[in-house]
């Protein structure tokens, strides 16, 4: 059937901010949707608080809404555009359960809008785990033995009928939170009560345990004719008992029998007709008993998923562009499959290939934080390999985390004296290094059975890593024989790993390969096993004789993407890579992407001429290098991953596009920078670099405390950390060591309570424009990445920005800045000091371009090119007349080992923006896209350190005066009270009960302001502030962020807010004002 005539407006709801379970395979999703309905010609409006997404740019939609994906911006949304029909099964849970309250509370049947994609009662009967049993039990298809509880007393009757262990799910919500494995009656009671205060409905499953069964997903679509296709099979490596998200995972699935698979298949179909998804794609999960081979449903997802995504590139087959066409009428035989030209939607994908994802964790980030991963999403990222086996597919997925190891290869910790149990530990319960621990497993003896039976694994995949670990001895013993160097690139060995087994350096293998022509050949990924002819060239090496990558004479130029999400490097830099393609495109160049991480835009199969599907490895890079030979390479856009390249790159000979590399290197290199700043007579924090731990006493007895240390060449504040005195600073610089050996640990005398600021640039070598000056809301101390921060400037002097323009137009010229660089400053008695210059793309770089309307990344690659800003259109500096600010958010509601105060090393996943006429306003926006309402009443909490009472003084008198009531420690209270201020003094958690926990418990208070100092703060302060994530109470620990909420309340209580468009804001008008 042809699309619908009856719709012309469609509001598409995004995921809002990455989250752990929800990141960037919805920007992907979303984008997609999209393009797809505006090629059919209809209005499209997006709305989504996220600024670091594709899909937010202004081009992508009609009417883009940069505002918080709650009910009350979406009615007003609702109320401005009058759309028909409303799409939400693109942005995530938070897309889903957003167009689930919108249809309860009658609004969109008030205004006429129709829920398309999924009706409301497939989203319940889907996402409501008592409606979906009920559903499967009505087709006869087998669930685990479950209740439903709405309280803990109902919880507390099933598990006694189910008995341990038992698995809590709750209805409606996202990447397992609130779940978990439970094992006895005290974790019954933990868990249960969380995952009622996760479930949008306030209900849980408790489900029997099926613990060790092998998991399956299947991806499936379904049309308005009642047409149904699997897309792709999944396989869980890691039994059930470990989250999808957490798991590694293999496509197609490897262990399932033809009869197995075709009994699935027809369990999905059934499925997705008795719930009702009638237009668009779900993910289903089974699990499997290793065996009986007896099946069970676990789930559905009534949506496009993670998992969509990660079949979406490991198949070419676009689920989230088919699902938006199918969502307004179309039906699977209608829509051309984009890479044969020659199939339809309802063909089937088939793949001759194997594709391996691999999460990536980042516990390092949470110190406390117990590394043992379970039913609940914790990893961040994760990274997927293409290979023509599994073990060539397993060991480039290796590879492709970029957690500095080539092979399956780990040491136990020198602490350890019985290595067996801890070894047989390590395996029954999982972990992230796990599969690690399986191959140590191995070398140290164990059996496969053995192995089995501790971690669940199906045999088949141990086997397959058995044979790995027994050809490394083979290979060993053959020192650089070339049918050996053959057959191990074949299996998906590393030239790292082989000169690690041959004691030789790894560029003798590399020589050696490339003088005997053992390269790698490249193979299309075409949704068909070769049946048909490919038109999109997307690619994955592999050792064979046929290379299906056909030439491209035009000139080439090669982005390296950033690879796996992790902190610090994230869906930011993704964006910088998309832009940097489509500026290639317009000036006439083949853009090659290069990038491993299946959840982004960049790589989707239409971003980029031509899609390399690889590791981010010197040896991967060069491979591709040797096949295309670009006129150059741009590594500013992927984060830390290709600027750890470049040094290969260059004595390789390979052209680097933009700044050089040698700039990089003195922005980079403590002590050249320092020479610059001596040059160009800028002020630094006074600063030394130490190796030993001797030198870094000495230093610090020069500079005296508290000091801000950190390694060399690391992203994300990765380790750095405010010390106060030199028995903490004994033990960091003996952490320092293992995180970058050989390199200097750099120490900065720590500004306190400056105001820190972050500036994005951008230069053609002549001219640099200072695109945005942001000032952190947080003060000095807390990693930039963490930080609110607010465009234009809230409270900085005009001559404090007019010298921090200079210095940075100085700086750019001093180093010959190419494209982008971002700068930090702080701002200390009216004293600039420079912090930090990185002559790359910034994670702030999407903020600056949509609070400005500057597309930075686009116009930095044209400026990489050769084009000059005046050519360009930009030889101006924006000044909006808006308010931007960026807020961060914090996955600590996964971690509940950890504090959640924040510091110089960055925790957060990810980013929301508000924008308003105020910045009280567009502070308050942002606190409500992180999931916080700000209160307008009630009672707030504060307990200071010492060194914050007398800045938290006037802070409190405003909320006072604004009619709230205060209680806090009695330290605090002590302290203001003898200033005037009425408060109540409250028991801490030692001093007894009713403490302030209880009053957090029984909703008595409403915001919390917690300051604290050192790196270890008191248990009382860590208690009181996990109550505060557990009851989503609004808090802060910074006296910065108190000011800033004390304005967005003024301003809500003055003047209430409203939505507004960036197309809007943007015709609204900026000033410009000329550059040097």
């Amino acid at each position: 059937m042809p699309k619908r005539r009856d719709i012309k407006k469609v509001l598409i709801i995004g995921s809002g901010p990455i989250v752990i379970g929800q990141a960037c395979e919805f920007d992907y999703s979303g984008t997609q949707a999209c393009k797809a309905l505006k090629e059919e010609g209809f209005q499209v409006v997006l709305v989504n608080s996220n600024p670091a997404t594709i899909m937010t740019d202004p081009e992508m939609a009609d009417r883009t809404y940069i505002e918080p994906i709650v009910p009350e911006a979406l009615e007003k949304i609702i109320a401005r555009e009058r759309p028909d029909a409303v799409l939400p099964t693109l942005g995530g849970q938070t897309g889903l359960n957003t167009a689930v309250c919108l249809a309860e509370a009658g609004v969109l049947e008030r205004y006429g809008v129709e829920l398309i994609g999924a009706s409301l009662e497939a989203i319940r009967k889907a996402e409501d785990r008592s409606e979906f049993r009920r559903s499967m039990e009505k087709i006869g298809l087998r669930v685990p033995r479950s209740g439903f509880a709405r309280s803990l007393t109902e919880a507390r009757k099933i598990a006694e009928g189910l008995g341990f262990p038992l698995i809590i799910r709750p209805s409606f919500t996202l990447g397992g939170t609130g779940g978990g494995i439970v094992y006895n009656r005290e974790e019954l009671e933990v868990i249960a009560k969380a995952g009622l205060d996760a479930s949008l409905i306030h209900e849980i499953m408790l489900e029997e345990s099926v613990l060790g069964w092998k998991e399956y997903e299947l991806e499936v679509m379904r049309d308005g004719a009642d047409n149904v296709v699997i897309i792709c099979s999944i396989e869980n490596v890691d039994p059930m008992g470990v989250h999808t998200g957490d798991s590694i995972t293999v496509a197609p699935a490897q262990t399932l029998t033809d009869k197995e698979y075709q009994t699935m298949r027809d369990a999905a179909i059934a499925i997705m007709r008795e719930i009702g998804v009638d237009t668009g794609g779900s993910n289903v999960q089974f699990a499997v008993h290793p065996q009986k081979g007896e099946m069970v449903v676990i789930e559905m997802n009534p949506r496009v998923s993670r998992s969509s995504a990660l079949a979406s590139k490991a198949t070419g087959f676009p689920i989230a562009k088919i699902a938006a066409k199918l969502a307004v009428g179309y039906t699977l035989d209608e829509i051309p499959n984009d890479i044969t030209k020659e199939t339809m939607a309802s063909f089937e994908p088939t793949i001759d290939y194997v594709v391996t994802k691999i999460p990536r964790w980042t516990f390092e980030k949470f110190p406390g934080a117990e590394d043992f991963i379970t039913t609940s999403m914790k990893s961040v990222g994760e990274t997927m390999a293409i290979g023509r086996t599994f073990k060539e597919s397993f060991q480039k997925a290796i590879r492709s985390l970029e957690i500095g190891r080539f092979s399956l290869t780990i040491d136990f910790p020198p602490e350890v004296d019985d290595r067996s149990m801890f070894l047989r530990e390590k395996l029954r319960r999982p972990n992230s290094q796990r599969i690690f621990w399986v191959a140590k497993a191995m070398r140290e003896g164990m059996a496969v059975d053995e192995i089995h039976a501790l971690t669940g694994i199906d045999p088949w995949f141990l086997y397959q890593l058995e044979e790995i670990i027994e050809a490394e001895g083979i290979i060993a013993k053959h020192i650089m024989d070339l049918e050996v160097l053959r057959e191990a690139k074949a299996w998906g060995f590393s030239d790292r790993r082989l000169a690690e087994l041959w004691g030789v350096k790894e560029d003798r293998v590399r020589n050696l390969r490339k003088e005997q022509g053992i390269l790698p050949v490249y193979k299309l990924v075409d949704t068909c096993a070769a049946e048909f002819a490919a038109y999109t060239p997307y690619y994955y090496s592999t050792y064979e004789l046929m290379d299906e990558a056909d030439p491209d004479n035009r000139p080439r130029v090669i982005i390296l993407g950033g690879g796996p999400n992790r902190i610090g490097q994230g869906i930011e830099f993704d964006y910088c890579c998309v832009h940097a393609s489509l500026a290639l495109k317009e000036e006439g160049y083949v853009s090659i992407m290069v990038n491993s991480n299946p959840e982004t835009v960049s790589t989707d199969y239409d971003t980029s001429d031509r899609l390399y599907f690889e590791p981010l490895t010197l040896e991967d890079v060069l491979n591709i290098v040797w096949k295309e030979k670009p006129i150059g390479v741009i590594v500013q856009f992927g984060g830390q991953t290709p600027l750890n390249l470049v040094r290969g790159l260059e004595e390789a000979g390979v052209p680097i596009l933009g700044t050089s590399p040698d700039a990089i290197d003195r922005a980079e290199d403590r002590k050249r920078f320092q020479e610059i700043v001596s040059r160009l007579g800028l002020k630094q924090p006074q600063n030394a670099t130490a190796l030993t731990v001797d030198e870094a006493v000495s230093v610090a007895e020069r500079l005296g405390y508290p000091l801000i240390v950190r390694p060399s060449y690391v992203l994300g504040g990765r380790a750095m950390e405010i010390v106060y005195n030199v028995d903490t600073l004994k033990k960091y610089m003996k952490r320092a060591s293992l995180i970058s050996p050989g390199f200097p640990v750099l120490i900065d005398k720590f500004l306190e309570d400056a105001v820190e600021v972050d500036v994005d640039a951008i230069s053609d070598g002549e001219i640099t424009i200072v695109a945005g000056v942001m000032e952190h809301i947080e003060q000095a101390g807390i990693h930039s990445g963490d930080s609110a921060c607010v465009l234009p400037p809230h409270t900085l002097p005009k001559e404090i920005i007019s010298l921090i323009e200079r210095q940075t137009e100085t700086i750019a010229r001093e180093l010959g800045v190419i494209g982008l660089i971002n700068l930090q400053y702080a701002v200390k008695d009216g004293d600039l000091y420079i912090l930090e210059v990185n002559p790359r793309a910034s994670r702030t770089v999407p903020f600056v371009s949509k609070a400005t309307g500057i597309p930075l990344a686009r116009l930095a690659t044209k400026v990489m090119l050769g084009k000059k800003l005046c050519e360009l259109g930009f030889s101006e500096k924006i000044h909006p007349q808006h308010i931007s600010v960026k807020e961060s958010v914090f996955p600590f509601s996964r971690f509940p080992e950890v504090d959640i105060l924040l510091g110089p090393e960055m925790k957060s996943t990810g980013e929301v923006m508000g924008i308003d006429r105020s910045f009280g306003l567009a502070y308050a926006k942002a606190q409500l896209a992180t999931g916080f309402t700000l209160p307008l009443k009630g009672t707030v909490y504060i307990s200071v350190h010492d060194g914050d009472k007398e800045k938290v003084w006037p802070v409190a008198r405003r909320f006072a005066q604004m009619g709230f009531k205060l209680v806090g420690t009695r330290g605090t209270a002590r302290y203001l009270r003898e200033r005037g201020l009425e408060i109540l003094p409250l028991n801490k958690v030692s001093e007894g009960h009713p403490d302030v926990i209880d009053y957090i418990k029984n909703g008595e208070i409403h915001l919390m302001i917690n300051t604290s100092r050192g790196r270890r703060a008191s248990m009382d302060g860590y208690q009181i502030r996990r109550a505060a994530i557990m009851y989503n109470i609004p808090y802060t620990t910074t006296i910065a962020g108190a000011v800033a909420m004390g304005d967005a309340i003024a301003s809500l209580l003055s003047s209430g807010w409203d939505v507004c468009t960036l197309q809007d804001y943007y015709h609204s008008g900026s000033k410009k004002e000329g550059g040097r």
